[in-house]
């Protein structure tokens, strides 16, 4: 539980309190307005309380997490098949037009060089 204590969890915590409270506030106030006439208000009066519950569920969730103690698994980044697609395209371009893979070389230095204007 100390661990719901720390600076951190501290601000969460007060920004979950701090936002449902003004969501609510913002569900009270235009359900006021709504009662006084404005009918796009009553669209409001129900959409504010909702933001609050969302708040609401993203903070348990935000506990949860972090009791049950599980890191988000590492995202493995794997070159795309697209790459090995675009290198065999390549090869057979050189092979049939030696000329424009001289043109397709030149361009790459050109771009390796990069002080060109862009």
């Amino acid at each position: 539980m100390r661990r719901f204590f720390t600076p951190g969890w501290l601000a969460l915590h007060t920004l979950a309190i701090v936002l449902c409270g003004a969501f609510l506030a913002f569900g009270w106030w235009q359900f006021d307005r709504a009662q006084s006439g404005n009918d796009r208000s009553w669209a409001y009066t129900f959409e504010w309380p909702i933001f609050a519950l969302f708040v609401v569920v993203m903070w348990v969730k935000m506990i949860r997490d972090e009791r049950s103690g599980t890191a988000p698994a590492p995202k493995v980044i794997e070159e795309p098949a697209e790459a090995e697609v675009k290198q065999e395209i390549i090869r057979r371009q050189e092979d049939e037009d030696p000329a424009l893979a001289a043109y397709n070389r030149y361009l790459a230095r050109l771009n390796s060089q990069g002080g060109g204007r862009r």
